[in-house]
């Protein structure tokens, strides 16, 4: 299927909507693919770039040496494309890939799983790189304003992953509304169509971010037991982790139910049991919680045990049936998204 975006301009109101995170970006269109460890690789990266779209490289928890040739491979497939470099502020390799990132600066580093210290929003931006923060509550996102974050992703609760407490219509409401006006914001967490996404740019968003409908797409390199389980999941499936205990925190992980979930459950348990009687501390205990879902996800996600792995995904699951390339997600975004300006048009006069 040819692209719609060298075959045809886009209309005028979607040029206008589409300016903001088109500028900040450097794209044709204001989506980003979300960086997925094990999923958002260089082959992935460029892809989205090259059909107009934002792709972001997970560091995940590579070895710094591996972010770095990593880094260079992205780079060598985008081109003079932007694209971003996620790193995971919970994650124990953190302070080498801000490391890697100062010597090899990408043109955006993405900050996610946590809040980040101002130095090191600072330390990025010094190397000329633009910065952006994940924000799951209003105060994280008035902290990371303060911090000096040139853009939000704001994602509710409702995408893949690790994600945070609170429903993105919520967050639309307390964030979007009110500091849309400050930097540009971009939203993810459910989203799956082109509908929406016109109406969350007529709301004042910048853009856009999905991870799962991209996570089957065909340049997707992931499994096909994954992509298939994936297909086959109701939005329901897609069910995020809770905290049994405090003295153990644990960040929401939005997965399909499966052996692997109840495996995590069994192993929070034994971590509660072992700090109460003293036989672990709080920071063995959660770097157990955090390998469990880095091993779980590359077992689903490369290897394609989809029953004992941690099959990340958003509730937009439920939105997605078979692989298309690339390409024709995006394309089929732009179309709707188009489609959808039209509709509230004539519904306006």
């Amino acid at each position: 299927m040819p692209s719609v975006l060298p075959s045809r301009g886009l209309s005028p109101t979607a040029t206008r909507l589409f300016a903001r995170g088109n500028e900040f970006l450097g794209t044709q269109v204001p989506i980003l693919c979300g960086a997925m460890t094990w999923v958002s690789t260089p082959r992935l990266v460029a892809a989205v770039t090259q059909a107009g779209g934002f792709g972001a490289l997970a560091g995940g928890n590579m070895p710094a040496e591996v972010l770095d040739r990593t880094v260079g491979e992205t780079r060598g497939l985008v081109g003079a494309r932007p694209f971003a470099v996620n790193v995971i502020t919970l994650g124990p390799a953190y302070q080498s890939h801000l490391d890697v990132l100062e010597k090899n600066p990408p043109p955006i580093v993405v900050f996610a799983g946590g809040l980040p210290r101002d130095t090191e929003i600072a330390r990025m931006k010094a190397t000329g790189a633009k910065v952006m923060c994940f924000a799951s509550t209003e105060a994280l996102a008035k902290r990371l304003l303060a911090f000096g974050t040139d853009a939000l992703i704001l994602e509710g609760t409702e995408a893949g992953g690790h994600v945070g407490p609170v429903c993105l219509t919520v967050l639309l409401q307390q964030v979007l509304f009110h500091f849309g006006g400050e930097v540009p914001i971009f939203v993810a967490g459910g989203i799956g169509t082109g509908r929406l996404m016109a109406h969350l740019l007529m709301m004042g968003a910048a853009g856009v971010q999905m991870g799962t409908r991209f996570a089957v797409a065909r340049e997707c390199e992931t499994h096909p037991g994954f992509k298939e389980a994936l297909y086959r999941a109701a939005a329901r499936e897609a069910q995020a982790t809770g905290q049994f205990d405090p003295s153990l925190h644990v960040v929401a992980v939005r997965a399909l139910r499966n052996e692997g979930t109840r495996d995590f459950e069994r192993l929070q348990l034994d971590l509660i049991a072992m700090l109460q009687s003293g036989k672990i501390s709080h920071e063995d205990a959660q770097a157990q919680v955090e390998n469990f879902w880095i091993g779980g996800l590359r077992r689903a996600a490369v290897d394609g045990d989809v029953e004992h792995g941690s099959v990340m995904a958003g509730q937009s699951v439920g939105l997605v049936s078979r692989e298309e390339s690339v390409q024709e997600i995006m394309d089929g975004m732009v179309r709707d998204c188009e489609a959808e300006f039209t509709r509230c048009r004539e519904a306006l006069v």
